[in-house]
């Protein structure tokens, strides 16, 4: 029986060759404006070719002036100055009258000429009057300032964000919301991202039925599929899934047909030791090894570069590498934790494993001493760590888990007050 750890290193070694010759793939071009771009990796790195801000301009609804024409103005004595022009965010600059206020709005071109904004709640009246725009009759009114502004007061200047050709992302960059919305307003209409590795998601099982269908007599719904599928898509893999019946025949045409569009085959259900084991009869002997991991739930495993001609002449020469999980839902989302999400978060430029952390058990547990056990669970308010039980059929515990406690091999018994390894889940 394979240790954890020993699995790991088998599941990566399986992994690395066919991740790299997905890397090194072409890259996949995305508009900037496709939601499929979040969270994916950029290929190359960017540069700005604009400087951002691409002009200078205003931070606050008020009054572009030349800070010089406002210089010894007070609360006791205050200066007035005639109002001028009116810019509006997108109107093209405009020259600014010296001696004159030029009314100005946030993110609007600062008038040429003016070197400061007074925010219009700082002047009196405390509100804009009349306005008028370049093509309007000539400006009329007054208004007064009780203070005189520094230089560059609520003024962004031109570039002050990035200047013209400074690095906007590097090669490896996760795009993530702000990330494209920088690429966005500087002007990058598509970019080059990393390929995502291509798998193959096959659940099998009589049992199940669609998750929107009525259940007749020992049917159950079908879980696995999407929720390995949502937690493949999440870690940066692109994934097909189907769901197979229990005949070996069905399974090794399917891979036959697809394999050569995946760089990985990941299966759920079918590899204990029953009689009908759909799996293990179709890729036993076909360069999977299926064997049990010293780890509950989630014991049964299979692993391998799935050899072609078992399956069919038709398959790719170079195999296919397979990971088979089982099939309870808790052990099947344990054993793609485990084995496989910390390589696909790797590739797609992310953190390969889950937030550790050192934390004190709030009640005892006990645990097979043979095995790794995790048991999910939560964090209370005294930062103590509370387990549900460690069956594998327990989804809602799973979707209520705030982390993964971890007993490791060699440990019977934890009791309130010890302390134990959790990882922390993204809940």
């Amino acid at each position: 029986m394979r240790t954890v750890t020993d699995h790991r290193r088998v599941v990566d070694a399986l992994l690395a060759p066919a991740l790299a010759r997905r890397a090194a793939s072409d890259p996949d071009l995305l508009p900037v404006s496709d939601p499929a771009l979040l969270g994916r990796v950029l290929a190359e790195a960017l540069v700005s070719r604009d400087p951002l801000p691409p002009f200078d301009n205003s931070q606050m609804d008020g009054y572009a002036v030349r800070a010089a024409d406002l210089a010894g103005a007070s609360p006791s004595s205050p200066i007035q100055l005639p109002i001028g022009r009116t810019t509006a965010a997108g109107d093209a600059p405009i020259a600014h009258r010296p001696g004159t206020a030029s009314p100005v709005m946030t993110g609007a071109a600062i008038p040429l000429g003016a070197d400061a904004v007074v925010p219009v709640e700082r002047v009196d009246p405390a509100r804009f009057t009349a306005l008028s725009r370049s093509g309007d009759p000539d400006p009329t009114g007054t208004v007064r300032f009780a203070s005189a502004p520094p230089v560059g007061e609520f003024v962004r200047p031109t570039g002050s964000d990035l200047a013209a050709a400074s690095p906007l992302l590097p090669a490896g960059a996760r795009l993530t919301p702000a990330r494209i919305g920088l690429l966005a307003t500087a002007g990058v209409a598509a970019v080059a991202v990393r390929p995502r590795p291509r798998i193959l998601l096959v659940t099998t099982g009589d049992e199940v039925v669609d998750p929107g269908a009525a259940l007749e007599p020992g049917r159950i719904r079908d879980a696995n599929t999407p929720m390995l599928a949502a937690a493949l898509r999440e870690a940066g893999a692109a994934v097909t899934a189907v769901r197979v019946p229990d005949r070996p025949e069905a399974l090794r045409a399917l891979i036959s047909e697809r394999a050569d569009a995946h760089e990985l085959l990941v299966t759920s259900g079918g590899i204990s030791m029953g009689a009908f084991e759909v799996v293990r009869d179709a890729l036993d002997g076909a360069g999977v090894d299926f064997t049990g991991i010293a780890m509950q739930p989630g014991g049964p495993q299979g692993a391998g570069l799935l050899r072609p001609e078992p399956i069919d002449a038709g398959c790719p020469a170079s195999g296919i590498p397979a990971l088979c999980f089982p099939g309870n839902p808790v052990s099947s989302w344990l054993s793609a934790e485990m084995f496989l999400l910390p390589a696909l978060r790797a590739a797609a430029g992310r953190t390969a494993s889950r937030p550790v952390e050192q934390r004190e058990l709030a009640h005892p547990i006990v645990s097979p001493a043979a095995k790794h056990q995790v048991r999910r669970g939560r964090i209370d308010e005294h930062g103590r760590v509370h387990v549900t039980a460690p069956g594998s059929h327990l989804l809602a515990d799973l979707a209520a888990a705030e982390i993964l406690a971890h007993v490791p091999v060699g440990v019977d018994r934890l009791d309130a007050g010890d302390t134990i390894e959790v990882w922390k889940l993204d809940v």
